[in-house]
Protein backbone atom coordinates (compact mmCIF):
# COMPACT_ATOMS: atom_id res chain seq x y z
CA UNK A 1 0.00 0.00 0.00
CA UNK A 2 2.73 2.24 0.71
CA UNK A 3 4.36 1.94 -2.48
CA UNK A 4 1.45 2.41 -4.23
CA UNK A 5 0.61 5.47 -2.54
CA UNK A 6 4.42 6.99 -3.06
CA UNK A 7 3.83 5.68 -7.01
CA UNK A 8 0.79 8.15 -7.04
CA UNK A 9 2.27 11.01 -5.51
CA UNK A 10 5.15 10.88 -8.18
CA UNK A 11 2.94 10.71 -10.99
CA UNK A 12 0.93 13.45 -9.63
CA UNK A 13 4.32 15.80 -9.36
CA UNK A 14 5.03 15.06 -12.80
CA UNK A 15 1.56 16.53 -14.24
CA UNK A 16 2.56 19.56 -12.24
CA UNK A 17 5.49 20.00 -13.58
CA UNK A 18 4.79 19.11 -17.84
CA UNK A 19 1.34 21.69 -17.12
CA UNK A 20 4.12 24.27 -15.57
CA UNK A 21 6.43 23.61 -18.76
CA UNK A 22 3.67 24.06 -21.20
CA UNK A 23 1.76 27.24 -19.11
CA UNK A 24 5.44 28.75 -19.44
CA UNK A 25 5.83 27.59 -22.99
CA UNK A 26 2.51 28.84 -24.12
CA UNK A 27 3.46 32.00 -22.45
CA UNK A 28 6.82 33.05 -24.33
CA UNK A 29 5.55 31.23 -27.66
CA UNK A 30 2.39 34.06 -27.53
CA UNK A 31 4.95 36.70 -26.19
CA UNK A 32 7.47 35.77 -28.64
CA UNK A 33 4.51 35.89 -31.58
CA UNK A 34 2.99 39.15 -30.85
CA UNK A 35 2.43 41.51 -33.18
CA UNK A 36 4.06 45.12 -33.16
CA UNK A 37 1.97 48.05 -33.90
CA UNK A 38 3.28 50.19 -36.58
CA UNK A 39 2.88 53.13 -39.90
CA UNK A 40 3.76 52.48 -42.76
CA UNK A 41 4.51 55.15 -46.24
CA UNK A 42 5.97 54.16 -49.34
CA UNK A 43 9.54 55.25 -50.72
CA UNK A 44 8.76 58.38 -53.14
CA UNK A 45 10.61 61.12 -54.46
CA UNK A 46 10.74 64.31 -53.45
CA UNK A 47 12.99 67.81 -53.46
CA UNK A 48 14.44 67.97 -50.43
CA UNK A 49 15.99 71.32 -49.50
CA UNK A 50 19.18 71.13 -46.34
CA UNK A 51 19.25 73.36 -44.17
CA UNK A 52 21.60 75.35 -41.52
CA UNK A 53 20.40 76.88 -38.29
CA UNK A 54 22.26 79.75 -36.68
CA UNK A 55 21.55 83.04 -34.41
CA UNK A 56 23.22 86.40 -34.71
CA UNK A 57 22.33 90.06 -35.06
CA UNK A 58 21.67 92.52 -37.30
CA UNK A 59 24.67 94.88 -38.28
CA UNK A 60 24.95 97.57 -41.08
CA UNK A 61 26.76 96.87 -44.08
CA UNK A 62 29.03 100.15 -43.73
CA UNK A 63 29.28 101.99 -40.02
CA UNK A 64 31.88 104.38 -39.29
CA UNK A 65 33.10 105.47 -36.10
CA UNK A 66 33.64 109.12 -36.04
CA UNK A 67 36.69 110.74 -33.82
CA UNK A 68 38.40 114.13 -33.42
CA UNK A 69 41.53 115.16 -34.46
CA UNK A 70 42.41 117.49 -32.48
CA UNK A 71 41.60 118.24 -28.56
CA UNK A 72 39.43 120.46 -26.49
CA UNK A 73 35.95 120.99 -25.52
CA UNK A 74 32.61 120.63 -27.16
CA UNK A 75 31.57 124.05 -28.44
CA UNK A 76 28.70 123.01 -30.68
CA UNK A 77 26.50 119.48 -31.20
CA UNK A 78 24.23 119.89 -34.30
CA UNK A 79 22.86 116.12 -33.56
CA UNK A 80 21.05 112.99 -31.33
CA UNK A 81 21.49 109.90 -31.93
CA UNK A 82 18.77 108.74 -34.23
CA UNK A 83 19.28 112.11 -36.81
CA UNK A 84 19.79 111.47 -40.40
CA UNK A 85 22.80 113.15 -41.62
CA UNK A 86 24.22 114.04 -45.31
CA UNK A 87 27.63 113.27 -45.99
CA UNK A 88 29.51 116.35 -45.39
CA UNK A 89 26.90 117.79 -43.14
CA UNK A 90 28.83 119.55 -39.96
CA UNK A 91 28.20 117.16 -36.54
CA UNK A 92 30.99 118.86 -33.96
CA UNK A 93 33.04 121.68 -33.26
CA UNK A 94 35.56 121.75 -30.59
CA UNK A 95 36.59 124.46 -29.28
CA UNK A 96 39.64 125.56 -30.95
CA UNK A 97 41.81 128.28 -27.82
CA UNK A 98 44.68 124.89 -27.82
CA UNK A 99 45.39 124.51 -31.23
CA UNK A 100 45.18 128.52 -32.12
CA UNK A 101 47.79 128.53 -29.28
CA UNK A 102 50.02 126.10 -31.33
CA UNK A 103 49.30 127.57 -34.45
CA UNK A 104 50.71 131.01 -33.08
CA UNK A 105 53.43 129.26 -31.79
CA UNK A 106 54.58 127.55 -35.13
CA UNK A 107 54.05 130.68 -36.78
CA UNK A 108 56.59 132.46 -34.54
CA UNK A 109 59.07 130.27 -35.21
CA UNK A 110 58.24 130.41 -39.33
CA UNK A 111 58.89 134.02 -38.79
CA UNK A 112 62.23 133.39 -36.87
CA UNK A 113 63.49 130.99 -38.95
CA UNK A 114 62.59 133.71 -42.24
CA UNK A 115 64.05 136.16 -40.49
CA UNK A 116 67.44 134.22 -39.83
CA UNK A 117 67.13 133.24 -43.80
CA UNK A 118 67.71 136.96 -44.47
CA UNK A 119 70.72 137.66 -41.72
CA UNK A 120 72.29 134.42 -43.56
CA UNK A 121 71.88 135.96 -47.43
CA UNK A 122 72.98 138.69 -46.03
CA UNK A 123 76.26 137.19 -44.73
CA UNK A 124 76.84 135.09 -48.18
CA UNK A 125 76.40 138.03 -50.00
CA UNK A 126 79.77 139.29 -48.02
CA UNK A 127 81.40 136.78 -47.92
CA UNK A 128 81.26 135.86 -51.49
CA UNK A 129 82.10 139.40 -52.59
CA UNK A 130 85.01 139.25 -50.32
CA UNK A 131 86.31 135.87 -52.15
CA UNK A 132 85.72 137.48 -55.11
CA UNK A 133 87.88 140.55 -54.58
CA UNK A 134 90.48 138.39 -52.60
CA UNK A 135 90.37 135.81 -55.63
CA UNK A 136 91.90 139.09 -57.79
CA UNK A 137 94.42 140.20 -55.73
CA UNK A 138 96.08 136.63 -55.18
CA UNK A 139 95.72 136.25 -59.17
CA UNK A 140 98.03 139.37 -59.39
CA UNK A 141 99.57 138.33 -56.48
CA UNK A 142 98.94 141.05 -54.02
CA UNK A 143 97.52 138.59 -51.89
CA UNK A 144 98.69 135.45 -49.83
CA UNK A 145 98.02 132.05 -50.42
CA UNK A 146 96.68 132.18 -46.48
CA UNK A 147 94.27 134.79 -47.54
CA UNK A 148 92.74 133.15 -50.37
CA UNK A 149 91.81 130.01 -48.88
CA UNK A 150 90.67 131.84 -45.50
CA UNK A 151 87.96 133.72 -48.07
CA UNK A 152 87.04 130.25 -49.70
CA UNK A 153 86.65 129.07 -45.89
CA UNK A 154 84.23 131.86 -45.04
CA UNK A 155 82.27 131.66 -48.38
CA UNK A 156 81.68 128.27 -47.79
CA UNK A 157 80.67 128.41 -44.48
CA UNK A 158 78.49 131.13 -45.37
CA UNK A 159 76.54 128.82 -47.84
CA UNK A 160 76.08 126.07 -45.36
CA UNK A 161 74.66 128.46 -42.96
CA UNK A 162 72.22 130.18 -45.61
CA UNK A 163 71.21 126.45 -46.96
CA UNK A 164 70.42 125.05 -43.33
CA UNK A 165 68.22 128.24 -42.40
CA UNK A 166 66.35 127.57 -45.86
CA UNK A 167 65.93 123.71 -44.52
CA UNK A 168 64.78 124.71 -40.61
CA UNK A 169 62.38 127.25 -42.33
CA UNK A 170 60.72 124.37 -44.33
CA UNK A 171 60.48 122.72 -41.41
CA UNK A 172 58.58 125.69 -39.29
CA UNK A 173 56.28 126.01 -42.36
CA UNK A 174 55.57 122.02 -42.46
CA UNK A 175 55.00 122.46 -38.82
CA UNK A 176 52.56 125.48 -39.60
CA UNK A 177 50.64 123.97 -41.92
CA UNK A 178 50.19 120.50 -40.13
CA UNK A 179 48.48 122.51 -37.29
CA UNK A 180 46.54 124.94 -39.26
CA UNK A 181 44.99 121.63 -41.05
CA UNK A 182 44.09 119.99 -37.25
CA UNK A 183 42.84 123.61 -36.88
CA UNK A 184 40.97 123.44 -40.02
CA UNK A 185 39.44 120.05 -37.98
CA UNK A 186 38.22 121.61 -35.09
CA UNK A 187 35.16 121.21 -37.30
CA UNK A 188 33.60 117.43 -37.62
CA UNK A 189 31.51 116.31 -40.66
CA UNK A 190 29.87 113.14 -41.61
CA UNK A 191 31.96 111.35 -44.51
CA UNK A 192 28.85 109.58 -45.71
CA UNK A 193 25.01 109.48 -45.83
CA UNK A 194 23.53 107.61 -42.91
CA UNK A 195 21.79 107.81 -39.68
CA UNK A 196 23.74 108.78 -35.91
CA UNK A 197 23.07 105.00 -34.44
CA UNK A 198 25.60 105.87 -31.88
CA UNK A 199 26.07 109.00 -29.72
CA UNK A 200 28.65 109.07 -26.89
CA UNK A 201 29.65 112.72 -26.26
CA UNK A 202 27.67 115.69 -24.89
CA UNK A 203 28.20 119.76 -25.58
CA UNK A 204 30.74 120.79 -23.41
CA UNK A 205 32.69 117.79 -22.63
CA UNK A 206 36.22 117.86 -23.52
CA UNK A 207 37.61 115.05 -25.63
CA UNK A 208 40.84 114.08 -26.92
CA UNK A 209 42.20 113.97 -30.38
CA UNK A 210 43.60 110.91 -32.36
CA UNK A 211 46.77 112.64 -33.23
CA UNK A 212 47.81 112.45 -29.93
CA UNK A 213 47.05 109.04 -28.61
CA UNK A 214 43.84 106.59 -29.21
CA UNK A 215 41.31 109.09 -29.35
CA UNK A 216 37.64 110.04 -27.93
CA UNK A 217 34.94 108.20 -29.62
CA UNK A 218 32.07 110.65 -30.21
CA UNK A 219 30.02 108.85 -32.63
CA UNK A 220 28.99 106.67 -34.93
CA UNK A 221 27.59 106.90 -38.46
CA UNK A 222 25.59 104.08 -40.26
CA UNK A 223 24.30 103.43 -43.46
CA UNK A 224 21.44 101.49 -42.73
CA UNK A 225 20.13 100.95 -46.77
CA UNK A 226 22.43 97.90 -46.57
CA UNK A 227 21.91 95.64 -43.83
CA UNK A 228 23.07 92.10 -42.67
CA UNK A 229 22.64 89.32 -40.69
CA UNK A 230 25.80 88.30 -38.74
CA UNK A 231 25.80 84.95 -37.76
CA UNK A 232 27.50 82.28 -35.79
CA UNK A 233 27.89 78.69 -37.43
CA UNK A 234 28.93 75.87 -35.50
CA UNK A 235 32.05 74.13 -36.84
CA UNK A 236 31.07 70.87 -38.75
CA UNK A 237 28.11 73.11 -40.30
CA UNK A 238 30.66 75.84 -42.21
CA UNK A 239 31.72 72.96 -44.81
CA UNK A 240 28.09 73.21 -46.00
CA UNK A 241 27.80 76.70 -46.52
CA UNK A 242 28.62 78.66 -49.56
CA UNK A 243 28.87 82.08 -50.96
CA UNK A 244 25.22 82.68 -52.42
CA UNK A 245 23.40 80.59 -50.45
CA UNK A 246 19.87 81.71 -49.58
CA UNK A 247 18.36 82.08 -46.33
CA UNK A 248 15.64 82.66 -44.68
CA UNK A 249 15.73 85.66 -41.79
CA UNK A 250 13.69 85.83 -38.20
CA UNK A 251 13.54 88.73 -36.07
CA UNK A 252 12.68 89.11 -32.94
CA UNK A 253 11.76 92.47 -32.59
CA UNK A 254 9.33 91.93 -36.01
CA UNK A 255 7.37 88.51 -35.36
CA UNK A 256 5.43 86.95 -37.90
CA UNK A 257 7.95 87.90 -40.60
CA UNK A 258 10.86 86.40 -42.59
CA UNK A 259 13.40 88.03 -44.40
CA UNK A 260 14.87 86.98 -47.79
CA UNK A 261 18.90 86.60 -47.42
CA UNK A 262 22.03 85.49 -49.13
CA UNK A 263 25.44 84.72 -48.15
CA UNK A 264 28.00 87.20 -49.08
CA UNK A 265 30.84 86.31 -46.68
CA UNK A 266 32.32 83.75 -44.66
CA UNK A 267 34.58 83.92 -42.30
CA UNK A 268 37.95 82.26 -42.03
CA UNK A 269 39.16 82.58 -38.34
CA UNK A 270 37.45 80.92 -35.49
CA UNK A 271 35.60 82.09 -32.70
CA UNK A 272 36.31 79.92 -29.71
CA UNK A 273 34.02 80.57 -26.86
CA UNK A 274 34.83 79.08 -23.56
CA UNK A 275 38.29 77.93 -24.42
CA UNK A 276 39.74 75.15 -22.49
CA UNK A 277 36.45 73.77 -21.17
CA UNK A 278 34.32 71.28 -21.74
CA UNK A 279 31.97 73.55 -23.28
CA UNK A 280 34.30 74.72 -25.61
CA UNK A 281 32.88 75.60 -29.07
CA UNK A 282 34.18 76.89 -32.02
CA UNK A 283 32.31 78.83 -34.68
CA UNK A 284 32.68 80.86 -37.82
CA UNK A 285 30.79 84.41 -38.77
CA UNK A 286 28.95 84.01 -41.81
CA UNK A 287 27.40 87.25 -43.07
CA UNK A 288 24.10 87.51 -44.82
CA UNK A 289 23.13 90.36 -46.90
CA UNK A 290 18.95 91.14 -46.33
CA UNK A 291 17.35 91.25 -49.69
CA UNK A 292 13.81 93.15 -48.43
CA UNK A 293 14.52 96.58 -47.44
CA UNK A 294 13.03 97.28 -43.77
CA UNK A 295 12.90 100.40 -42.05
CA UNK A 296 12.33 98.98 -38.62
CA UNK A 297 15.61 97.26 -38.47
CA UNK A 298 18.13 98.42 -35.44
CA UNK A 299 21.81 97.80 -35.55
CA UNK A 300 22.17 94.94 -32.95
CA UNK A 301 18.58 93.39 -33.54
CA UNK A 302 18.57 89.87 -32.22
CA UNK A 303 17.90 87.11 -35.55
CA UNK A 304 17.34 83.44 -36.35
CA UNK A 305 19.02 82.03 -39.92
CA UNK A 306 18.25 79.16 -41.83
CA UNK A 307 20.51 78.84 -44.54
CA UNK A 308 19.46 76.79 -47.68
CA UNK A 309 23.29 74.80 -48.06
CA UNK A 310 22.21 72.23 -50.87
CA UNK A 311 18.84 71.50 -52.59
CA UNK A 312 18.26 68.07 -54.70
CA UNK A 313 15.22 67.59 -56.74
CA UNK A 314 13.42 64.10 -57.30
CA UNK A 315 15.81 62.61 -55.31
CA UNK A 316 14.00 58.70 -53.30
CA UNK A 317 13.35 59.82 -49.62
CA UNK A 318 11.69 58.44 -46.70
CA UNK A 319 10.12 60.14 -43.60
CA UNK A 320 13.20 61.15 -40.94
CA UNK A 321 11.25 58.45 -38.08
CA UNK A 322 11.89 55.82 -40.35
CA UNK A 323 15.83 55.48 -40.20
CA UNK A 324 17.43 54.07 -37.41
CA UNK A 325 20.53 52.87 -36.39
CA UNK A 326 21.68 49.10 -35.80
CA UNK A 327 24.63 48.11 -34.11
CA UNK A 328 24.60 44.57 -34.99
CA UNK A 329 23.17 44.06 -38.14
CA UNK A 330 22.99 40.27 -39.74
CA UNK A 331 25.05 38.99 -42.91
CA UNK A 332 22.06 38.24 -44.61
CA UNK A 333 20.57 41.56 -44.38
CA UNK A 334 23.66 42.93 -46.42
CA UNK A 335 23.53 40.24 -49.04
CA UNK A 336 19.68 40.60 -49.50
CA UNK A 337 19.91 44.42 -49.77
CA UNK A 338 21.09 46.74 -53.31
CA UNK A 339 24.18 48.24 -51.55
CA UNK A 340 27.52 46.81 -53.07
CA UNK A 341 28.64 46.68 -48.94
CA UNK A 342 31.40 43.91 -48.51
CA UNK A 343 30.79 42.12 -44.85
CA UNK A 344 33.95 42.07 -42.90
CA UNK A 345 35.23 38.29 -42.18
CA UNK A 346 38.67 39.08 -40.64
CA UNK A 347 39.13 40.03 -36.66
CA UNK A 348 41.43 43.17 -37.52
CA UNK A 349 38.07 43.88 -39.72
CA UNK A 350 35.58 43.34 -37.64
CA UNK A 351 38.02 45.66 -35.25
CA UNK A 352 38.01 48.63 -37.63
CA UNK A 353 33.94 47.96 -38.52
CA UNK A 354 33.21 48.63 -34.85
CA UNK A 355 35.06 51.58 -34.27
CA UNK A 356 32.66 53.28 -37.57
CA UNK A 357 29.72 54.58 -37.00
CA UNK A 358 26.89 51.81 -36.90
CA UNK A 359 24.99 51.29 -40.52
CA UNK A 360 21.86 53.40 -41.18
CA UNK A 361 18.82 51.15 -41.81
CA UNK A 362 15.18 51.04 -42.19
CA UNK A 363 12.77 48.49 -42.25
CA UNK A 364 10.45 46.78 -45.45
CA UNK A 365 6.94 45.60 -44.66
CA UNK A 366 7.13 42.01 -45.61
CA UNK A 367 3.96 40.68 -45.52
CA UNK A 368 2.67 40.35 -41.80
CA UNK A 369 6.42 41.04 -40.66
CA UNK A 370 9.21 43.30 -41.48
CA UNK A 371 12.68 42.79 -43.11
CA UNK A 372 15.55 45.06 -42.29
CA UNK A 373 17.31 46.60 -45.18
CA UNK A 374 21.17 48.46 -44.75
CA UNK A 375 20.68 51.67 -46.48
CA UNK A 376 22.90 54.71 -47.49
CA UNK A 377 21.67 58.10 -46.59
CA UNK A 378 22.16 61.78 -48.18
CA UNK A 379 20.98 65.20 -47.31
CA UNK A 380 17.74 65.80 -44.63
CA UNK A 381 15.00 68.81 -44.22
CA UNK A 382 12.83 68.93 -41.59
CA UNK A 383 10.73 65.85 -42.45
CA UNK A 384 12.55 63.79 -44.86
CA UNK A 385 15.84 62.28 -45.38
CA UNK A 386 17.33 60.98 -48.70
CA UNK A 387 18.03 57.74 -49.82
CA UNK A 388 20.80 57.31 -52.50
CA UNK A 389 21.01 53.34 -52.29
CA UNK A 390 19.08 50.42 -50.64
CA UNK A 391 15.77 51.25 -51.39
CA UNK A 392 13.23 51.22 -54.46
CA UNK A 393 10.53 54.04 -54.79
CA UNK A 394 7.22 52.28 -54.26
CA UNK A 395 8.17 50.27 -51.82
CA UNK A 396 6.28 50.15 -48.25
CA UNK A 397 8.80 51.10 -45.06
CA UNK A 398 7.97 51.19 -41.43
CA UNK A 399 7.77 54.44 -40.54
CA UNK A 400 6.15 54.69 -36.83
CA UNK A 401 6.24 54.72 -34.01
CA UNK A 402 9.18 55.91 -33.03
CA UNK A 403 9.89 53.80 -29.90
CA UNK A 404 9.03 50.63 -32.60
CA UNK A 405 11.43 51.42 -35.24
CA UNK A 406 14.68 52.68 -33.21
CA UNK A 407 14.18 49.72 -30.26
CA UNK A 408 11.77 47.42 -30.96
CA UNK A 409 11.62 46.05 -34.13
CA UNK A 410 14.62 43.42 -36.01
CA UNK A 411 14.42 41.65 -38.60
CA UNK A 412 11.70 39.16 -38.95
CA UNK A 413 9.85 40.48 -36.66
CA UNK A 414 6.20 40.33 -37.19
CA UNK A 415 3.68 43.63 -37.38
CA UNK A 416 -0.02 44.63 -37.10
CA UNK A 417 -0.23 48.02 -39.28
CA UNK A 418 -2.09 50.49 -37.05
CA UNK A 419 -5.06 51.74 -38.70
CA UNK A 420 -6.57 53.70 -36.12
CA UNK A 421 -7.31 57.44 -37.14
CA UNK A 422 -7.79 60.23 -34.39
CA UNK A 423 -10.83 62.13 -34.45
CA UNK A 424 -10.05 65.84 -34.96
CA UNK A 425 -11.16 68.02 -32.72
Amino acid sequence: MAKKKSKKKLIIVALIVLVCIAVIFIFFSSKGSKAIAVTVSKVSRRTITQTVSAVGKIQPETEVKISSETSGEIIFLSVKEGDTVKAGQMLIRIKPDIIESQLQQVMAAADATKQDIDARKAELNRTKADLQRIKELYQKKYASQEDYDKAVSAFEQAQSAYKASKSRYDQSMASYRQVKSSAERTIVYSPIDGVVTKLSVEKGEKVVGVAQMAGTELMTVSDLNVMNAEVEVDENDIVMIHKGDTAKVEIDAIPDMIYKGVVVEIGHSAIVNQLGTQDQVTNFQVKIRLIDKEPKLRPGMSCNVEIASETKNNVLAVPLQAVTLRDSVPKSAFNNSNQNIKVKKSDEDADKEKKKRPPSVVFVKNDGACKLVPVKTGISDDGFIEITDGLKEGEEIISGNFFAVSKELFDGAKIRIDSVKRKKK
